[in-house]
């Protein structure tokens, strides 16, 4: 019966836990020309322990921008799951500006808040799931 019980509870917990991981294909916010990136976050290549999010698509008004000068490039580096979605310690490129940001995320649903941040001064966006 204890068996039973334990089991029973690790299969309510376990798609809980599941719930809140990072990886997926997440499109980001538009920016002032409506063009938008996807993203596809998932254990690093380096370091399976940790998270990445590679740019895998763009998108503009007229469709999909196969030209898209950054495609296959890390956009999130290095971030480490803390538990409940919420992931800290690594590192966000912003391909408009060029420029990197120590970086944290939050998972809620099907939306992921990304922030990167220089000293105290931080600037987010939240992200949408695709898949």
């Amino acid at each position: 019966m204890r068996k039973l019980v334990s089991i029973l509870l690790l299969s309510t917990l376990a798609p809980t836990a599941m719930a809140a991981s990072a990886d997926g294909i997440w499109r980001t916010e538009a920016n002032a020309e409506n063009a938008f990136l996807e993203v596809t976050v998932g254990p690093c290549e380096s370091d399976n322990s940790k998270t990445c999010g590679v740019i895998t698509r763009a998108l503009t008004e007229d469709g999909v921008a196969d030209d898209y000068p950054h495609l296959g490039r890390v956009m999130i580096a290095d971030m480490k799951d803390k538990g409940d979605g919420e992931y800290a310690g690594g590192r966000i490129w912003d391909p408009e500006r060029d420029k990197e940001f120590k970086s944290t995320m939050v998972r809620s649903g099907n939306k992921l808040t990304v922030e990167g941040c220089v000293a105290f001064l931080c600037d987010g966006q939240t992200w949408t799931l695709v898949e």
